[in-house]
């Protein structure tokens, strides 16, 4: 027994002996992916930076500005040179002329060099860069191989998936109408010119009223696309009717049908239309409502008039008009306009000093006023405003023969531009209501008794 137990602790401590413990431990981990490369999707990042470095809008806008400079030069040049041929001074003046026009034609030779080289520099730029976009894109899809997880994957479903979901409200929701663009937006472009006159004609009037308003609307009653309406102010400067016609020949000739509209019943009383600056939209009369500082809208259909009420301080009856050095049109405080985006009304407040003030109509029940902006042209300076494609265009005048488009203020950006100079021929003297009608981008004005329309061109 004690020899038993004593062979034990003999091979116990043998065992000891040999498996004496080790001072380190190690260990070999095998991965089955390759490292990440950092330093690649670094290189990545680093040449996406260098593009957004060189190429910037600035460099589109320093090529359209060298253009710009160059059409100026040569309009100017163009100009000069007709001058030289029309003189006849004894060569007096010529050789002058001829060294203003050596200076511009140097002028002109630097920048065609500038823009040369330019332009070259852009080819050069947009060479590199569609190179450097193809190899970030191989770079990109061999990164990838590394999203074991998949994550970049879930992305792109999601967003395939987030696509089809929007395809699939849109067709459950086609008859819902879309939102309306904002102010401003117009794929025509800012105005470029305005043509004419084209129509000009006294109808059926024979020169009796010379104030009133003429045109078409520009959100059409089904079967009514075609027609004219004319509001001639017959007493005073009132009116208690609009006159419709069913096409411009109708209207040349004289031939109503379907005849007048009735708003009132005398003139003046209330309801009544008071001064020229009338508008027709949506199957509705806009206008100033008599005696009052508020637009009236008369719905042809249930013959109804409900009224919006202006600002505190909006000037009316006669004491906030058009006008220029030798004259003023009497009842013109309030101007309706209309364009792609629906109604507008220009007036003036004694808070803005007599400047025009601008708001929008919108079309509830009762109409109410929307977003208005301020400018800085003094009402009594202008002839006439009107509105398209959300920017409000102001006339003044020049002489007997013309009116001039000086001023305009875009809605969407606020900014004001003093230097349009567009001219207006006129038929006659005065202007006295001006209205433009995206229907068929014409401006429509009522001349001393004569309707007369202008072809707007934008672009």
């Amino acid at each position: 027994m004690k020899l038993a137990a004593f062979v034990s602790l003999w091979a116990l401590f043998s065992l000891t002996l040999q498996a004496a413990p080790r001072d380190k431990c190690t260990c070999e981990l095998n991965l089955p992916e390759k490292a990440f490369p950092h330093g690649k999707l670094q290189t990545v990042e680093g040449n996406a930076t260098d593009c957004n470095i060189h190429v910037t809008p600035q460099k589109a806008l320093e090529l359209e500005s060298l253009l710009l400079g160059l059409e100026k030069r040569l309009t100017q040049l163009h100009s000069d040179v007709s001058i030289l041929e029309e003189e006849n001074d004894g060569e007096l003046y010529g050789v002058l002329s001829l060294f203003i026009i050596e200076n511009e034609m140097v002028e002109i030779r630097q920048l065609m060099e500038k823009l040369n080289s330019t332009t070259v520099e852009h080819q050069v730029l947009t060479a590199d860069t569609v190179q450097q976009l193809e190899d970030l894109k191989i770079k990109m899809i061999e990164l990838e191989k590394f999203d074991t997880m998949e994550v970049v994957k879930g992305r792109k479903v999601n967003k395939r998936l987030k696509s089809a979901l929007e395809t699939c409200r849109g067709g459950v929701n086609a008859n819902v109408a879309p939102t309306p663009p904002p102010y401003g937006t117009c794929q025509r472009g800012p105005l470029r010119n305005v043509t004419g006159p084209g129509v000009n004609t006294q109808g059926e009037f024979s020169g009796n009223y010379a104030y009133g308003a003429w045109g078409r609307d520009p959100k059409p009653e089904a079967r009514k696309e075609s027609w004219y309406w004319v509001v001639p102010l017959t007493s005073s400067q009132f009116a208690n009717y609009v006159r419709f016609y069913s096409s411009l020949s109708a209207l040349i000739i004289g031939v109503s049908n379907p005849g007048n509209i009735q708003i009132a019943s005398s003139n003046p009383t209330t309801n009544t239309i008071q001064g020229p600056n009338n508008v027709l939209y949506g199957g509705a009369l806009y206008y100033n409502c008599y005696n009052q500082d508020a637009v009236c809208r008369f719905n042809l259909t249930t013959k109804s008039v409900t009224s919006l009420q202006l600002p505190k301080g909006t000037r009316y009856n006669s004491k906030g008009n058009f006008c220029h050095l030798e004259d003023c049109y009497v009842y013109t405080d309030l101007d309706l306009a209309t364009d792609e985006s629906g109604v507008w009304v220009v007036y003036t407040t004694t808070q803005a000093l007599g400047n025009l003030v601008l708001s929008k109509v919108e079309e509830t029940e009762p109409p109410k006023l929307g977003k208005t902006w301020h400018t800085s042209v003094y009402k009594r300076s202008v002839t006439n405003t009107f509105m398209a494609c959300g920017i409000l265009y102001a006339t003044r005048y020049i002489d007997a023969n013309v009116d001039e488009v000086f001023y305009s203020l875009d809605t969407m950006t606020g900014m004001e531009n003093f230097k349009v100079g567009i001219i207006i021929n006129k038929v006659s003297s005065n202007i006295f209501s001006l209205n433009y009608s995206p229907v068929d981008q014409m401006l429509y004005a009522f001349c001393d008794a004569k309707m007369v329309s202008y072809k707007a061109l934008f672009g």
